[in-house]
């Protein structure tokens, strides 16, 4: 073990290599891009142009920065941490589209001695689990270890299939005893009978390093984000261009560069601090490095808005943007994406340093508390189980952010301000209203159901607890709270449009 900082230089490869796995992510998604980019050109040169620069303006400019260094980094932290183990983890990126579960159907002639079942070969480490039958009695041999001998060898009988689980019938230590097993799975098979057999097997394969699952994940996040951003850019020009002008002035504020020193300072102070939990501080640490983000990003968004739009409308500013072919819906829509420009760029940097925070505190705690050295795959399982915090943290602001804006039609700054905080409060404590109106009188469960009704139920996206624990978040919970989300705002929209529809802005 080196000796030094356990940050710096003790036990540098595990926490890099999750932010290794990223990194390589992020290259992906810029080798997309590069290509769509060279398609583009050829096309027309002045559209790629405009491309590169609407990437380099307004929001994606510092997540275009955070980006390359990532790429960046997929060189560098090879020459820096050379232990990375860099060739299995894009071996097993290029072998995604080749595993998953598969069922084989092989012939085996008669009187045949170790007949090469080349169906069933492939990398022995990508093997997890398999059920194998036979017709006909057959012996089969293959070079899986299996306890303390090095090949695993079974006869089949007809009615009696064999299952085999990777978790349950190798010894890992045992498999190291008997030496390093041949990393390509070889199968044969005799057959001794007079009659051809007809062998028929299920197959579950993964990769061997399951992480890289993210690898396409990330790429496809930052494809669809430069997508989606050239796609309003050219299909709504005129809203496009209040947005960018909105996030321009929200993004110059010194609020937003408050918030994101603040939100820096805190999320790498949390490593350090002691929580005193008995081995339980990186749940301390992803619970409050969740609310701090999302606390920060709604601070930002409702102030954004407050100044955008309410001092906008009373300082008649407004109505020279209106006096030009541009409509209200168009203003206020415009003013509502580019409230959420520098929410998306908080959470970006924020949320990327998050992650970078909690695969350090694992291995910072397991120095401080003498544990067991963790693996970096650890160190990728406490980090990537944040992400659905992470986004269901972002619906909640994107709620809030809409209620903002709509009561910024008619709201000055501090009214709005405290609106929108109450809402917050009274936005978690809609559950605990509903129930606790049960079996009371008839006017307050009225209420309860009012409030229930009118506000949104914040509480939906409050699951920091569960995601701090560890608990894995199920797609279709972020699918409905999506949906929730999407809903909620498309309303509170509406109800900010008809407010401002009749506004006298003269």
């Amino acid at each position: 073990m080196l000796g030094g900082s356990p940050l710096i230089v003790g036990l540098m490869v595990t926490w890099v290599t999750p932010l290794w796995v990223l990194s390589v992510g992020a290259a992906l998604g810029v080798a997309v891009l590069a290509v769509l980019y060279g398609i583009l050109f050829l096309i027309s040169r002045s559209a790629a142009d405009v491309a590169v620069t609407t990437v380099r303006e307004g929001v994606l400019a510092p997540i275009a920065y955070l980006v390359l260094l990532l790429t960046a980094f997929v060189l560098v932290g090879v020459l820096v941490v050379p232990e990375i183990p860099y060739r299995a983890i894009i071996s097993s990126v290029s072998r995604i589209a080749s595993v998953g579960p598969k069922e084989v159907e092989i012939e085996v002639p008669p009187t045949t001695h170790d007949f090469e079942l080349t169906a069933l070969e492939g990398p022995q480490p990508e093997l997890k689990r398999f059920t194998i039958e036979a017709d006909q009695p057959l012996q089969i041999t293959t070079n899986i270890p299996q306890g303390l001998i090095q090949t695993l060898s079974l006869r089949l009988s007809p009615g009696s299939p064999f299952h085999w689980d990777r978790q349950v019938n190798i010894d890992p230590e045992r498999s190291k005893a008997s030496g390093p097993p041949d990393p390509f799975l070889k199968w044969t098979a005799t057959n001794t009978g007079d009659k051809p057999a007809k062998l028929r097997a299920h197959v579950i394969t993964d990769i061997e390093f399951p992480e890289v699952y993210v690898v396409p994940g990330t790429a496809l996040f930052l494809v669809g984000l430069v997508l989606a951003y050239l796609a309003l850019r050219l299909l709504m020009p005129k809203v496009a261009a209040i947005a960018l002008t909105t996030a321009r002035e929200s993004m110059s504020q010194p609020l937003f560069y408050v918030a994101l020193a603040v939100g820096a300072v805190a999320l790498v102070t949390f490593i350090f601090i002691p929580y005193n939990t008995f081995g339980e501080d990186v749940k301390m640490l992803k619970d409050s490095g969740l609310t701090l983000i999302m606390v920060l990003s709604m601070i930002v968004a409702v102030w954004s808005a407050s100044v955008s739009v309410s001092e906008e409308v009373e300082g008649r500013t407004a109505l020279t943007v209106l006096s030009k072919p541009v409509r209200r819906r168009q203003f206020i829509l415009g003013k509502f994406l580019g409230i959420l420009g520098p929410v998306v760029v908080l959470f970006v940097l924020l949320g990327f340093l998050f992650l970078v925070t909690v695969s350090v505190k694992v291995v910072y705690d397991s120095r401080e508390m003498s544990k067991m050295e963790p693996s970096w795959q650890m160190c990728f399982t406490e980090m990537i189980r944040i992400v659905p915090g992470l986004a269901l943290a972002f619906m909640e602001t994107v709620v809030l952010s809409s209620i903002s804006v709509a009561m910024s039609t008619r709201l000055p700054m501090l009214a709005n301000l405290l609106v929108c905080a109450s809402i917050y409060v009274l936005g978690h404590l809609v559950p605990m209203l509903v129930n606790s109106s049960v079996g009371k009188f008839e006017i307050v469960r009225f209420v309860g159901q009012f409030i229930a009704t009118v506000l949104p139920v914040l509480d939906v996206f409050n699951i920091q607890a569960a995601v701090a624990a560890g608990a894995v978040v199920p797609w279709d919970y972020l699918g409905m709270a999506l949906v929730y989300c999407l809903l909620y705002t498309t309303v509170a929209m509406l109800l900010g449009l008809l407010m401002f529809e009749d506004r006298d802005l003269a």
